[in-house]
């Protein structure tokens, strides 16, 4: 039986309508074994075996945002931001997410996301290195091999089947690039992956020089990050979140 892991979101709710609203929405949610909504902190905390991003579109689905805190225990979680390094993409190089939780020693999910790439079969791989100065190109040889991921048309509805189930891709109905999710499976922990690289390629055993890429950083896990106001920028979580947001970083 898969472990399950805590997570905490930042959610803007002004009174018991809005958590009703909120714990609805949560209910319906196969995955989640329990959740609580904390009006007065504006927090909600879930604790099961789904991706962290499939509970923020829950959330969402309620025409309010969700911002993630913090996801499984002390040390137990990373996170690795997908760019593009092709010149045509420099308007908008953030292309996905990774979100990395531990269950274990030796075991950890990979929740995936990705916005804006053309429909097609790509290779989500840990690399080496997180040398970044030429790409995806200089992350050295492969560390570990993720499952294919599918970006299809809405259409076909394509899946991709891994340790917990399918996922469903779909695009914005006005272009043809797409976006997609995967919970991913790792025999792997946290500390093996910090500072090397995720790149994920259109070819199955090689990088490509457009392939996207990142490194892996540690963030915080359940009720270790409580601030409200970053003291690098000045800027609320709201605002950081508005940032992301306009950089292709919805979940």
């Amino acid at each position: 039986m898969t472990k399950g892991f805590e997570i905490v979101l930042a959610v803007p709710m002004e009174c018991q309508s809005c958590v009703d609203s909120v714990s609805s929405a949560l209910s319906k949610v196969q995955g989640i074994n329990q959740f609580k909504v904390d009006l007065e902190a504006n927090l909600v905390t879930t604790e099961g075996t789904i991706p962290p991003s499939t509970i923020v579109k829950a959330i969402q689905s309620t025409g309010r945002d969700a911002i993630i805190r913090g996801t499984g225990k002390p040390n137990t979680a990373a996170v690795c931001i997908l760019e593009s390094f092709d010149k045509k993409d420099w308007n908008q190089p953030v292309k996905g997410l990774a979100r990395i939780v531990s269950v274990s020693p030796t075991d950890l999910f990979v929740d995936l996301t990705v916005n804006g790439l053309p429909k097609g079969t790509y290779y989500p791989s840990i690399r080496q290195s997180g040398n970044l100065s030429e790409g995806a190109l200089s992350t050295g040889a492969l560390f570990y091999q993720l499952q294919p991921v599918e970006v299809e048309t809405p259409a076909t509805y394509s899946t991709t089947i891994n340790a917990l189930g399918a996922s469903v891709v779909d695009n914005d109905g006005k272009s043809n690039l797409f976006s997609g999710q995967s919970f991913l499976h790792a025999n792997l922990s946290i500390d093996d992956l910090i500072g090397r690289s995720v790149v994920l390629s259109k070819l199955k055993d090689e990088v490509s020089p457009d392939s996207l890429c990142g490194v892996i950083a540690r963030s915080a896990g359940v009720w270790e990050n409580d601030k409200q106001i970053c003291s690098c920028s000045g800027k609320t979580v709201w605002q950081e979140r508005a940032d992301a947001l306009s950089k292709g970083i919805s979940v």
